[in-house]
């Protein structure tokens, strides 16, 4: 059997074989090289073919269309122009240096400028051939120009090719070496035909199917290179899934390991307090959604299994009042309770409600936050340490 080893993606641990294409260390890509894969792996994180192709891109622009020079004008858009280069120079001296391209069209003719990467974008330059150039055009005095566009050469024996342009995060430092947007984008173009059914499914097929999910190897390559925003939504929907499901499975087996590692105290009866306050002291009826929840608490305190559970509600849908009813089964079975609270604001609304729900019960409540005096704080400890005190509300950062 061949050698395994463990890598990461969205967090979630994946065993694969050494001898995977997608370990390759990323210098080894066509069109990356030693200096730039040193500025991937800092940068960007990208170490391996397999951290490149979940390298993803943030947005996406339409391609699509494109417009005639002679209709350009100061936008805040960004637009398509296909035109032939008729001259290349660079103008100025050391940091005011710039390159300076005129392409044009059968319409007319714009500027192209480059303040920085000049020593990367020229030689990708040439006079008479045509190129498909896509930027942000700004008016400088009469004229307009298009400053550090996306520029690709024309092929004449391939069909321009529209459609979505992914987005990558870059920045100074992969750019200076070439690594933009789009020279991310030429990368991972080189990457995409190498790995064609090297990534396996690790959903199955029932899950797929339920869910109207495409395969892990179509949602990779989709996500990267997309017909349309269609294409983009399923690779989005498929990864982000994924991600989720994989993360769920992982808590529920950090559940099922802490259940078993820790025990909490068995909370065997609903006593005298919990009934008392339900049948007679109620203020209001309770939802069917806080009687389901409460019927699912007391299961879990009185399994022995130590409870942790995440009670989601909108402000005012009663959750408050629901943990005070698990205080009760708590203090019905002979125990001392805490609430904790994240703000002092918010403990001394806990603390108000809380006196009013024990008005007319057998209840000792006290509140501790950072505001609470010396002299009060120790006569909290007394009655912590007799038993009498049964609920204290805390601001939990004090």
């Amino acid at each position: 059997m061949d050698k395994l080893t463990t890598i990461y993606n969205f967090k979630i641990r994946i065993t694969i074989d050494v001898n995977n294409l997608l370990l390759t260390p990323i210098e080894y890509l066509k069109g990356v090289g030693p200096k730039r894969a040193d500025t991937l792996k800092h940068e960007a994180g990208i170490y391996t073919y397999w951290d490149l192709i979940n390298f993803f891109p943030f947005r996406y622009i339409d391609r699509s269309k494109f417009v005639c020079i002679n209709t350009v004008a100061d936008t805040d858009n960004s637009v398509q122009i296909n035109g032939r280069i008729k001259s290349i120079q660079e103008v100025g001296a050391k940091r005011a240096k710039r390159l300076v391209a005129i392409i044009e069209d059968s319409t007319g003719k714009i500027e192209l400028v480059w303040f920085k990467g000049i020593k990367w974008v020229k030689p990708t330059l040439q006079i008479g051939a045509k190129y498909i150039v896509f930027g942000k055009p700004t008016k400088f005095g009469r004229k307009y120009n298009i400053a550090h566009p996306d520029i690709e050469k024309i092929e004449s024996n391939k069909p321009l090719v529209g459609g979505l342009q992914p987005v990558y995060h870059s920045g100074d430092k992969l750019s200076n070496k070439g690594l933009n947007s789009k020279g991310i984008e030429n990368i991972i173009k080189n990457l995409l035909p190498q790995i064609e059914g090297l990534i396996q499914e690790n959903l199955s097929p029932k899950l797929l199917s339920k869910f109207n999910l495409i395969s892990r190897e179509k949602a990779l390559a989709q996500i990267h290179k997309p017909l349309d925003f269609y294409e983009v939504r399923s690779a989005q929907m498929r990864l982000k899934f994924e991600e989720l499901f994989f993360l769920q499975l992982l808590l529920v087996k950090q559940k099922q390991i802490a259940q078993r590692k820790s025990r909490g105290h068995v909370f065997k009866v609903v006593g005298d307090l919990f009934n008392s306050f339900y049948n007679e002291h109620l203020p209001f009826e309770l939802t069917g959604a806080q009687k389901k929840v409460l019927k699912e608490i007391r299961v879990d305190l009185r399994s022995g299994i130590q409870m942790n559970r995440l009670l989601q509600g909108d402000v005012g849908s009663g959750k408050t009042l629901v943990a005070f009813f698990t205080l009760l089964m708590a203090i019905d079975n002979g125990f001392q309770t805490a609430l904790m609270a994240p703000t002092e604001i918010l403990a001394k609304q806990h603390f108000q409600t809380i006196k009013e729900f024990v008005e007319k019960l057998p209840i000792e409540v006290s509140l501790l936050t950072g505001s609470t005096k010396v002299a009060e704080r120790r006569l909290i400890h007394e009655q912590l340490e007799s038993g009498k005190l049964h609920v204290l509300i805390v601001h939990m950062h004090f």
